[in-house]
């Protein structure tokens, strides 16, 4: 902290109640009284200039009648020229526009995506970003901690929200009614507010380092606004960037291999098969050179309609002696490992339970 800043801090926390008082670029027309106060102010004119708004064109065969041709999303600048956002956001694309906090705007392009966390790289073109945001480590939050999100929350730019970290959310406890964020654990709940806009924003500690990444809201129903707020933890998205900065794809543990939820199956097929009950997730088909395919999985037969056969392919239905329910529970599993690593399934195969280890396989690009 330079000595100037430090005096302005102090004059804010001791000085007499005369003036305005300057903390950064906020001239505040009433004292600031409190050291969370200034603390707010502070870590907000430091992560300003590296939040953008995102203007995605969307393709004409991803618009519905009477949907808006532009979606609007948030993300921040890790790198003089990369942005980090939601996979989500930028899917749909014909087109991508970044709004610096100052009203500049760039074109960018999608540099990386890995959408088993819901994450999207952009890189930039024609500026250099005007303040870059680090990673801090979400593993230490604590509840009762605060946050702070900032983003284009219902087209409002640069606005901030101030919460709590709450709890660690089971990923199993956040429906969702597409196919990405597949691999995520688990999410950061928070009272901050995170509104459709927010997402790819980040949610900052009172250090001003980047703990989590806006993803989505927590409703009773659609009808009410969501108040709970849901990010991507920040290790596991720090992971993921660093992952494909190197490799072009996320290196998390995956079988290489498709999963039928048991409970979807025709009872008659689960009892052909000696299954007593319906929490599982069943082989379904097995890719070449996959970790699935190298420790010998069974997949499953199809008929020309598409339709499983007798007999099944193997049923999962632990992983490393953690019971599934269902697919999800087994891709969130085996993608907490890394390649090189060995996962021990229990599988329902013949009629009867056996184990087999699956030694994962280092993913690559596409």
């Amino acid at each position: 902290m330079k000595p100037l800043r430090a005096a302005a801090l102090t004059l804010l926390l001791f000085g007499a109640a005369a003036g305005a008082y300057l903390v950064g670029r906020v001239s505040a027309q009433q004292a600031l009284v409190t050291p969370d106060e200034i603390n707010t102010v502070e870590v907000v004119q430091a992560a300003l200039p590296a939040v953008v708004r995102i203007d995605v064109r969307l393709r004409k065969e991803a618009l519905q009648p009477g949907d808006d041709p532009v979606e609007v999303g948030s993300g921040f600048f890790y790198k003089r020229d990369l942005i980090v956002t939601n996979y989500h956001v930028v899917e749909d694309q014909e087109a991508i526009t970044v709004t610096l906090s100052n009203g500049r705007q760039a074109t960018a392009r999608i540099e990386a995506t890995d959408p088993g966390i819901d994450i999207a790289l952009l890189r930039v073109e024609g500026v250099t970003a005007p303040g870059t945001l680090a990673f801090g480590d979400s593993a230490r939050l604590v509840p009762g901690q605060k946050l702070l999100v900032i983003g284009t929350p219902l087209r409002f730019p640069n606005f901030v929200s101030t919460g709590i970290f709450s709890v660690l959310a089971s990923a199993r406890d956040v429906p969702r009614t597409d196919t990405i964020a597949q691999e995520v654990g688990q999410y950061l709940a928070t009272t901050a507010s995170i509104q459709q806009g927010n997402s790819g924003g980040p949610v900052l500690d009172s250090r001003g380092a980047v703990v989590g990444v806006a993803a989505a809201n927590a409703a009773p129903n659609l009808a009410v606004a969501g108040l709970i707020g849901l990010a991507l933890p920040s290790d596991l998205v720090a992971q993921s960037v660093d992952d494909l900065e190197k490799t072009g794809a996320p290196q998390r543990g995956t079988l290489g291999a498709t999963l039928v939820d048991l409970d979807t199956l025709d009872p008659a097929l689960r009892e052909f098969a000696g299954l007593t009950s319906a929490e599982g997730a069943l082989v379904d088909e097995v890719a070449a050179g996959s970790a699935a395919a190298v420790a010998d999985l069974r997949g499953s037969l199809r008929n020309a309609k598409g339709q499983l056969l007798a007999p099944l392919g193997d049923v999962i239905v632990a992983v490393d002696g953690q019971s599934v329910r269902n697919s999800f529970d087994v891709i969130r599993l085996v993608a907490a490992k890394r390649p090189g690593e060995t996962v021990t399934l229990t599988l329902w195969r013949d009629r009867q339970q056996v184990k087999v280890p699956v030694t994962l396989l280092k993913r690559t690009v596409g």
